[in-house]
This record gives structure tokens, sequence and C-alpha cells, in this order.
């Protein structure tokens, strides 16, 4: 069974309810099909029902809420202006969001205990769908930091968890600090240990492989290394490592001898966004490897994104996901 079948049997177990919002996207409307029918999870879609259905009978199974007409919607409005009133939000910027921005409805619904997840992206940018996220989940209790990731399952490969990966940040933090980049490191392998279900070996990464260079982006990785080991000890963490210093048995017994993360980091730490994002659409694109994200971790609720370019079963993966991330 490969990971994301794995994932899909969890998923079954608990059928926790996931939003979709953006439901004039045809690729979410066939991947909710697809959902209901292997019951990943219950199913709520945001919109007018008669344009949402057409003919696609499974998505009478779904619940369909519209914000026009919803019950639900006067109160959510009250709800959304208690809670972003420091920022002035009045009652008719309210409405226009929820009314307008389904991401803001969905992210209500998961605030008022009426869903478990939300996946959206497919058809916004990361930014319009995390910040409703952060505006009204917020971040999870003893969490400092937001942060994402892709889970990457490469084929045929040696690697990592039988090429199961995590890969972070990719996809939110643009130029994390030593700080940052420790509790990164920390919420990635608690990320891994969660859906992977194995011990995991954490590298932040560099050009430089124990001090093989000298410059200060090396040295930001140093710190973080040191932090991330002093603050997390619960978690096999190392740096800083090349890459292939990180993954490579024969390539670490050389640069990393004395490192017990060397040769089989399954979760890697990129020293920014930019090459975390460049590292996995790499891995994607050139190894044919499933990119599942960017999936959210430290909010108070699973809220995941999905790149724009993803296709059904993309979407049905990162569905499963989300409802294996909410069984926590």
């Amino acid at each position: 069974m490969n990971f994301i079948e794995t994932m899909k049997t969890k998923a079954k177990k608990y059928q926790k309810k996931i939003v979709l919002p953006e439901t004039m996207d045809e690729r979410v409307l066939k991947a909710a099909e697809i959902a209901i029918k292997e019951n990943l999870a219950d199913i709520i879609l945001i919109g007018k029902k008669d344009t949402i259905i057409k003919d696609r009978e499974l998505l009478q199974e779904a619940t369909i809420i519209d914000p026009e007409t919803s019950s639900l919607t006067d109160l959510y409005i009250e709800k959304l202006v208690e809670l972003r009133k420091e920022k002035g939000m009045t009652k008719e910027e309210a409405r226009k969001l929820l009314l307008e921005d389904y991401m803001y409805y969905a992210c209500m619904l998961v605030f008022d205990h009426k869903a478990d997840g939300v996946v959206s992206g497919a058809c916004h940018s990361s930014a319009n769908t995390l910040r409703p996220a952060l505006q009204i989940i917020k971040t999870a209790p003893n969490t400092k930091l937001v942060s994402a990731f892709f889970l990457m399952i490469v084929p045929n490969c040696e690697y990592g968890e039988n090429g199961v990966f995590v890969f972070a940040d990719c996809g939110l933090v643009q130029n994390p600090t030593t700080e940052q980049l420790a509790d990164i490191a920390e919420s990635s392998a608690k990320s891994f240990e969660q859906l992977v279900g194995s011990t995991p070996y954490v590298a932040l990464l560099s050009h430089s492989t124990k001090g093989s260079a000298h410059h200060a982006d090396v040295d930001k990785v140093i710190e973080a290394t040191r932090l991330a080991q002093e603050h997390y000890p619960q978690y096999k963490i190392d740096g800083e490592l090349q890459l292939d210093a990180a993954i490579i048995p024969e390539i670490a017994s050389s640069k990393a001898p004395n490192s017990e993360i060397a040769g089989k980091a399954n979760v890697l730490i990129f020293p920014d966004l930019d090459s975390g994002n460049i590292g996995y659409k790499l891995v994607q694109r050139l190894a044919k490897a499933e990119a599942y994200g960017p999936l959210t971790q430290g909010i108070n609720a699973p809220i995941n994104d999905l790149s724009r370019g993803c296709s059904v079963e993309d979407i049905v993966g990162v569905i499963a996901i989300t409802a294996v991330q909410a069984q926590k």
C-alpha cells in the first residue's frame, strides 16, 4: 500500500468534516466527488447548490452551505466583528468578506466547531488561503510559529523513509531567523511523526557540512541547529548539512561521520523560502515525486493550502491528509 492509500485508510476511520470553499474550480468539485465516493470525509462545500450540483449526483451527499441564505451567516458576521474588533472590523466589512471570500466562511465553520479542517488554494494564493486562518483560528497552544511543509513521496527512492520526506518551510516563512528555523524543525518533526508514524531524522540544510564553508548564512544554520537541539531534545536533529550528506549514507560517512542524522534524514529544513520552494519543485518535476502541500503546522486546526497547479488527485490526497491531521 502506498503512502496516500495509507492516509486514505486512516481518514476513513473517523469521518472528519472537511470544508472545500473553492467550489468555483472544477478540480475541487471532482476531488469532492472522489472523496465522497471513497468515504474519506464528510465534505462541506460552500456556494450555491444549483451551481455546485448540476449533473454531479454524488455531490448531493455533501453538505452545501450558501452564505447568502444560511442561517449561520448573521451569527458569523457578529463573531467575525468580535474577533477583529481591534482592527476596526465593521458589520458591513464582515458581511462582504463572508459572502464574497468563502475561505473566511470556511474558517468560521472550523472556529464554530462545525468543521474539522479546510483545504483551499487551488485557485487562490497562499496568502489568501492562510490569512483568514491566522485571523480567525489562530495558532495552536504552545506554538511560537505557524509554518508550512510539503509531504514529498519520491518513487523508487531508497532514501528518507522509503522515499517519503517532509520539506519545510516551502510555503510561508520567507527568511526565518535562527529561532524560527529551530521552531520549524520541531514542528516538522512533529508533523512527520504524526503523518508517517516513524522516527523523524531532521537535517538543517546548508551549502556547508560541518564547517566546510564559512559564511553568515552558514552561521545562521549552525546556531539554529544548536537552538533546536537545546530546546527540542526529544527529536533527532542535526546540521549544518549539505543535502547529499543529509540523505546518502556513503557521503555522510565521509562528510559527517559523527552525526547520527547524516545519511538517514527524512525531514529536510531549508534555510529560507527560496531554497525550500525551489527544492520541492525540483524533486516534484525531475524525480516525478508526489508533492502534497503547502500543509500548515502550528494553526489550531488543519488548514491546508494547495498549489495552484494541483491536480484532482493532489486535492484528494490533501483531503485525506487533512482528515488524518484532524484526528489529532
